[in-house]
C-alpha cells in the first residue's frame, strides 16, 4: 500500500475545508436549471461532479450536509466509515472499503439533506475514496455543522458528533 503522502502528491490533493484532502476531477458541461431543480437550489447547477478525496486516520470529515445525493466510491488504503444522522435523528453508516467480508462496500450514498461526515478507523491508515455529486456540488449548498446546534437537536447522538465537529 502505498503511503498517504504518495497520493496527495501524486493526485495534487489539497486541503478540504471540512478536513482530509481533496481534487475535483470532473464537473459536468451540462447543467441544470433552476427551474428543472428542487426549490432547495437557488440557482442552476452542473448536472454532476466528481472529487477524489483522502483522509488520514489523524483526520476526520467534519459533519456537514449538502442540497445533493453524494455517491462515494473506494479506491485505496482502508476502510473509512460514513456517519449520517438524518432529520428525523437516526443515525447510520456505511462502512466503505476493500473487505466485503466485514461488511464493507465499495459504494454507498448519503441522501441529499442529511448531516454526515467520515472517520478511518484503522490507525496509521488512510482511505482514498472519490465522491460524485448530482446535482453537481456547489458550495452554496454546503453547511458545516455547528457541535452545540446538532447536540442540542440530537443528544442522543452526542459522542459522535462531539467526535466528528469541532
Amino acid at each position: 500500500m502505498k503511503p498517504a503522502d504518495y497520493w496527495i502528491k501524486h493526485l495534487d490533493l489539497l486541503p478540504h475545508p471540512e478536513g482530509g484532502f481533496f481534487k475535483e476531477t470532473y464537473r459536468s458541461a451540462d447543467s441544470v436549471t433552476q427551474a428543472g431543480l428542487p426549490d432547495r437550489f437557488d440557482a442552476d447547477r452542473s448536472a454532476s461532479t466528481g472529487i477524489y478525496f483522502m483522509l488520514r486516520s489523524t483526520d476526520f470529515s467534519h459533519l456537514h450536509r449538502i442540497k445533493s445525493d453524494e455517491m462515494w466510491h473506494f479506491y485505496a488504503g482502508t476502510a473509512l466509515t460514513v456517519h449520517m444522522i438524518d432529520d428525523a435523528g437516526n443515525y447510520s453508516a456505511y462502512n466503505i472499503g476493500p473487505d466485503a467480508e466485514n461488511g464493507a462496500t465499495f459504494q454507498a450514498v448519503v441522501p441529499a439533506n442529511v448531516w454526515f461526515g467520515a472517520t478511518v478507523d484503522v490507525a496509521d491508515s488512510y482511505a482514498l475514496v472519490g465522491c460524485t455529486v448530482a446535482p453537481g456540488f456547489d458550495f452554496a449548498d454546503f453547511e458545516m455543522a455547528d457541535r452545540a446546534t446538532l447536540i442540542a437537536q440530537f443528544p442522543q447522538h452526542a459522542e459522535i458528533i462531539t467526535r466528528i465537529t469541532k
